[in-house]
């Protein structure tokens, strides 16, 4: 079973600030719960190709993978896949104007889990629309404390 999780908030600042914040790796664990560290495994600046180790914990589990950035349109679009464990996974951000002038972002986790990993697809899928749902929301609170 393939896992698809989307999510998407309004974040009441201009797409550049978003899409400059959120696309930048070394700010992971300031609106990522889970994730626990980021280091580039290539130098800056991010660009197609560049590759970064991230660790995390998730469900009880302590996770080490690597992404590599497959796709970089600066304030549009950016995506991220590793091949890693049992859980493959391609992570999308994607941004557009919101009508109220600020910026609404979405959040895209797909993949296909492999051995156990099918049997627990479910139910991984729906913690990850509740965890994507928080950083989001996460995101938002610190982009919007900001100073403008």
């Amino acid at each position: 079973m393939a896992v698809d999780v989307v999510s998407e908030i309004e974040i009441g600042r201009p797409r550049a600030i978003v899409a400059t914040y959120a696309a930048d790796p070394d700010n992971a664990t300031t609106w990522y719960a889970n994730i626990k560290s980021v280091a580039w495994e290539t130098p800056p600046p991010l660009a197609v190709g560049s590759r970064l180790s991230f660790v995390a914990e998730f469900l009880g589990r302590t996770l080490a993978y690597t992404y590599e950035v497959r796709d970089h349109v600066p304030d549009e679009r950016f995506v991220m896949a590793t091949a890693e464990g049992p859980f493959p996974m391609e992570t999308t951000y994607s941004w557009a104007d919101s009508p109220s002038g600020g910026t609404v972002m979405t959040l895209r986790n797909a993949g296909s889990p492999a051995g156990f990993a099918k049997v627990t697809a479910p139910a991984m899928a729906v913690a990850m629309k509740r965890a994507n749902r928080k950083d989001l929301q996460r995101l938002k609170r610190v982009l919007e404390a900001a100073p403008r």
